[in-house]
């Protein structure tokens, strides 16, 4: 009994001991979950204070602005002169020429006769952006040039447009007015004018959105208007979007052009503008701010994205912030707290000391009221409210050189200071013959500099170079943004190092080329500008220069590509190279075949000196894998899809080839070293044929993308309506689209004919070759009468390609119906279609149903 006893307690005591023991091992791994769990979740809180705070990167710009300035460089040029950009108005503004009267305020006049205009805004390039001339003449020229900045913006950051890519990017527009399509107001025939485009042609919405439609953006489309603070607000936004994820990419951009004489009267009657046109911030001078246009878009992405995918980062923009006046003594009457308030919640959201700003690209309007109160709201936050500054804080506005650019203003402020970032220097906004600064402020008493020639970066902030720059807008609006200069790590580690320097003795690694455009005159532009600029390229900069221009640009129909091992003989071979072979579509990337030899030997040899010579197309596999496995696992990193061809013969001279159908390129032949130089020549030629090549893979290890390249050159037109004659006399609707109207009724008198003629062959022999050509021939001529287009359109080109859109579509199955008196639905016009394509299609239906009508 007692024994039974003390072994139930021995047991008991054993039990109890393993339960304490599990009990506590469940604890402690408990706790280790625990604890780890709280390290991923504090790990994921870091994470996304981070991203809400992530640097961006600006990779590149496009830019309009006046006195003929249409690059960065010029715009560089321009203002580290002394020379401003107003002038009288244009002769093709009439209505702001009528309204002028000088002296001070009358009713229904403006005192102002000169301003920053912008030079010949009735030219564009239509059919480059898939836009019908007829659409163009009604679509506001800011949207026209928004297209093309934005276009060269993302030339510039080597990002291809690819429209069917649906590529992430979102776009951000600042945009105050859109008058243009006035001139179609209050006239006769009004309504008669009036068409499906002057809904789309205006209205700030469509600014954004034409951007992302015609280059195929994914991301968000937003138009901002908080008038003189527009552009930097959408800066905001897009900055925003970016570090939330919305898009990849983000294209920033403000517009202000002006036809409407009624803003200006306005403007005149409040005093808010200087009789003599020139905003004169912080001068004693100062007497209200001078108008001016300006067109410029900027591309944003993420700094560590920018960095991984090797882009030109021109500077880095660190924080920015948005707030309003609240009950401030007037709508339109600026607020210094409000502004102190901004700025300090960029500094805030940039993670930057008030004392490591340099310089700040001011508002300054050049009012006696505004100029005071924003010096005051800068020096309490950055000046004198800074007391470990090291210099005084640099202030200055582009606004006393090109004008107010009102909802531009940003935008051209950004750009300024993304160039002063990149060297280093600060350009002086009026010089001193402008007369003294403004008496109002106490300069004495702040730590404010205005510089009056160009400088140089002030000393004593560490190397670092810091800007901000502020827009206020007449609504109430602020908005202030900081911005650094980018300095790269010394060793890249996103990117890799740089590939070694070939061996003495050795030849250089050959480089590709590859340019192409949507017609001959273009290309044959960009031909010469390239070579120009291959001339002056150091051999240093050879690799980024041929890599932005073979991946960083859309492939257009007329081509050119060359090879060679530097600058001068790529220039060289540009100059004798005049072809410009047209393509015929795009070349099915099934149609390539690889044919391979016997000589194992020779083959691996080859390939591994195209491996050694261009190593980012290394891949795990290759030292395993058969070499006709690596050879097509190539091809199709370019783009194309290989498949296996008949073998070549030994006594063949080359040991690899790729052929496709109309032409075939040798890979390999019995020179192994020779490889990498026939590689590129058969991707030159490939391209030559139509091919629709990805060549990110040429580019070496540590090689960034240029942003300093010549963009493409847009082949300009006047698309136009005049404006109606002052005084309310009405007049023609277009100007010379009206030159054209009649052109274009005499060629739809000669369609008609045409019709008539095609209407009787194929009555006569529905389905015969004559009859189509007919037929064929009048559906191209109504197609160029509908678009107004002193040509037809290219054949080969596709119905949206050529301008057409949904309402053509519509009013050529009218003219079908008309003329040939046959019912086609609007859903047979296949947009994707070519022309050629489309029209034998058209053809065939409407003599079919003619035949039909006539058996009956």
């Amino acid at each position: 009994m007692t024994a039974a006893r003390s072994e139930r307690r021995a047991t008991h005591h054993t039990t109890h001991h393993q339960g304490a023991t599990m009990e506590t091992t469940d604890l402690r791994r408990v706790i280790e979950q625990q604890l780890a769990l709280s390290h991923k979740l504090r790990a994921r809180i870091r994470e996304l204070e981070d991203s809400r705070s992530a640097p961006l990167a600006i990779v590149g710009m496009g830019l309009r602005l006046p006195g003929g300035l249409t690059t960065p460089e010029d715009y560089w040029d321009f203002l580290l002169g002394d020379g401003d950009a107003v002038g009288a108005i244009p002769g093709d503004r009439p209505g702001l020429r009528a309204v002028h009267a000088p002296g001070g305020p009358r009713p229904g006049r403006s005192y102002v006769d000169r301003a920053g205009f912008l030079d010949a805004v009735d030219r564009f390039d239509p059919a480059f952006f898939g836009i019908s001339q007829r659409e163009a003449e009604v679509l506001d020229p800011q949207q026209r040039l928004l297209l093309e900045t934005s276009w060269e913006a993302m030339e510039r950051a080597g990002i291809p447009v690819r429209r069917h890519d649906r590529l992430p990017a979102g776009v951000f527009v600042g945009l105050m007015t859109s008058d243009y399509g006035d001139r179609l107001a209050h006239r006769e025939d009004t309504r008669a004018a009036i068409d499906p485009y002057y809904g789309t042609g205006g209205g700030h919405a469509m600014a954004a959105g034409r951007v992302a439609y015609v280059m195929g953006l994914s991301g968000p489309a937003v138009t901002m208007d908080t008038a003189c603070s527009s552009s930097l607000v959408a800066l905001h936004g897009a900055a925003r979007s970016l570090r939330s994820g919305e898009c990849r990419y983000a294209l920033v951009g403000g517009a202000n052009v002006f036809f409407s004489p009624d803003l200006m009267v306005s403007l005149c009657q409040s005093r808010a503008l200087a009789p003599d046109g020139r905003s004169k911030a912080f001068l004693d001078s100062a007497d209200g701010y001078g108008r001016g246009e300006g067109v410029g878009t900027v591309v944003l992405m993420r700094l560590a994205d920018a960095e991984a995918e090797g882009r030109p980062v021109l500077a880095v923009l660190r924080g920015t912030a948005v707030n309003h006046d609240g009950a401030s003594s007037g709508l339109t009457v600026p607020n210094g707290p409000a502004q102190a308030e901004v700025v300090r919640a960029a500094l805030a959201d940039a993670g930057v000391a008030p004392e490591e700003v340099g310089y700040v690209e001011a508002h300054g309007t050049g009012t006696s009221l505004g100029d005071p109160i924003e010096a005051g709201a800068l020096d309490g936050v950055l000046g004198s409210g800074a007391p470990a500054r090291p210099a005084p804080l640099a202030l200055g506005t582009v606004k006393a050189r090109i004008g107010h650019l009102e909802s531009a203003a940003g935008i051209a402020g950004l750009i300024k200071v993304v160039l002063m970032l990149r060297a280093g220097r600060i350009p002086a906004s009026s010089p001193e013959r402008d007369g003294p600064l403004n008496h109002l402020i106490p300069w004495q008493r702040m730590k404010l500099h205005v510089p009056r020639r160009t400088e140089d970066w002030p000393d004593g902030y560490g190397g670092r170079r810091v800007a901000g720059i502020s827009a206020l807008g007449m609504s109430g609006t602020n908005a202030h943004a900081v911005l650094e200069s980018y300095r790269p790590a010394p060793a890249d580690a996103v990117a890799g190092p740089l590939p070694a320097a070939p061996a003495a003795g050795t030849a250089p690694r050959p480089e590709l080329i590859t340019l192409s455009a949507r017609h001959p005159e273009s290309l044959a532009a960009l031909v010469d500008r390239t070579v120009t600029h291959l001339r002056q390229t150091p051999g240093d900069r050879l690799a980024p220069v041929c890599a932005t221009l073979r991946e960083g640009r859309a492939a257009f129909e007329h081509r050119i590509a060359v090879t060679g091992g530097s600058a001068g003989e790529l220039a060289d071979a540009l100059a004798r190279s005049q072809e410009a072979r047209r393509r015929g579509g795009t070349m099915p990337p099934a149609a390539v075949r690889l044919r391979l030899g016997p000589d194992r030997v020779l083959i691996e040899k080859g390939l591994n000196d195209v491996l050694t010579s261009f190593p980012s197309l290394r891949s795990d596999g290759d030292a395993t894998d058969e070499a006709g496995t690596v050879f097509r696992r190539l091809l199709c990193g370019f783009g194309l899809r290989a498949e296996e061809g008949r073998a070549l013969p030994a006594s063949a001279a080359n040991v690899a080839e790729v052929s496709w159908d109309g032409g075939a390129a040798p890979l390999l032949n019995r020179v192994p070293e020779a490889a990498p130089g026939l590689l590129l020549e058969a991707l030159a030629e490939l391209f030559r044929a139509g091919a629709d090549l990805r060549l990110h893979g040429l580019r070496g290890p540590g090689t960034r993308l240029d942003g300093d390249l010549p963009t493409y050159p847009f082949r300009h037109r006047s698309c136009w309506i005049d404006e109606p004659a002052p005084g309310g006399a009405d007049g023609p609707a277009h100007g010379p689209a009206d030159a054209g109207t009649a052109t274009a009724d005499a060629t739809a008198d000669a369609a008609a004919a045409t019709a008539d003629a095609a209407a009787g062959t194929a009555a006569a022999g529905a389905g015969g070759e004559d009859a189509l050509a007919a037929v064929t021939a009048f559906l191209g001529e109504e197609l160029a009468r509908i678009m107004r287009t002193e040509e037809q359109a290219d054949p080969a080109l596709s119905f949206l390609d050529a301008g057409g859109d949904s309402f053509t579509a519509m009013q050529l199955t009218v003219a079908i119906e008309e003329r040939y008196q046959v019912e086609v639905p609007v859903d047979e016009v296949d947009i994707e279609l070519p022309l050629s394509d489309l029209f034998e299609r058209l053809g065939r239906c409407i003599l079919d149903n003619s035949a039909q009508e006539d058996g009956s």
